[in-house]
């Protein structure tokens, strides 16, 4: 009966593992590394597990006696940060220095990093002004697009802490970025400005994450939760474009030239 509860808990422990994994944006294949070691170094003979991109299935055998548990997977955003933590857990189980118990109280202290508002924003700002200014957008152009792409990261940060669908998010950041540019591109003081600004403003917008995930998650064979991750992306960056073409549009604004 131990036996069998001490099983129970070290299958909540490794769907846990895996859980905060998939949450925070790591690969399957290292989701189902992690929660495999965590297992075979809590005592199991072996760990099987299934995931997908909206649930996670585990089993733990141990003397011929199984355990499942499924656990659905809500996105929260991506965090190396949470991987990280977790892959320093699992290590030091493998080295016999934490035991369940404790395994578990590290879990539960796990916060993710979160940077300040005003420094995601500013850094934005600065790297889509540095895309812009390394592809001979001038620095009156890398001006253009700190301005545009800053404001349009902020507007993503409001969106996204009032839990809009990210479809409609990167929509209405894309139109926003555009719409900045373009319109101080109209500007006297802008007028022989190259238009890259207005497509180095969106580039905070690019799912490059989420793409590199599919692709690593389809050449290591899974590829359902590729294929899932992919499409995922691709309606970002479609969402991104109709943003971006409704405020071409709307303002008559002049093409990425």
């Amino acid at each position: 009966m131990q036996d069998r509860s001490t099983q129970r808990a070290t299958t909540r422990i490794c769907i846990q593992c895996g859980l905060f994994l998939l949450q925070h944006g790591a690969e399957s294949a290292l989701v189902e590394e992690l929660s495999t070691r965590l297992g075979v170094a809590l005592g199991m003979d072996s760990v099987e597990s299934s995931i997908s991109s909206n649930a996670i299935v585990l089993t733990t055998i141990k003397d011929g006696q199984c355990l499942t548990s499924t656990r659905k997977n809500h996105d929260r955003g991506i965090n190396m940060h949470v991987v990280t933590e977790v892959q320093h857990i699992v290590i030091l189980a493998e080295h016999k220095l934490l035991d369940l118990r404790e395994i578990e109280k590290r879990f539960a202290q796990i916060k993710p990093l979160r940077y300040p508002r005003w420094l995601v924003v500013v850094m934005v700002g600065l790297s889509c002004a540095c895309f812009c200014k390394l592809n001979q957008g001038g620095w009156d152009g890398a001006i253009i697009t700190f301005f545009a792409s800053s404001i349009a990261m902020y507007v993503r940060q409001l969106l996204t802490h009032r839990q809009l669908h990210p479809q409609i998010n990167f929509c209405v950041t894309a139109f926003v970025a555009t719409t900045v540019s373009g319109l101080l591109l109209r500007l006297p003081q802008f007028a022989n400005t190259p238009t890259i600004a207005m497509a180095a403003s969106v580039l905070l917008l690019v799912p490059g994450f989420p793409l590199i995930n599919a692709v690593a998650d389809m050449f290591k064979g899974h590829i359902n939760t590729g294929l899932a991750r992919w499409a995922i992306a691709s309606l970002l960056t479609l969402a991104t474009c109709i943003g971006v073409v409704m405020a071409m549009t709307l303002w008559g604004l002049r093409g990425w030239a």
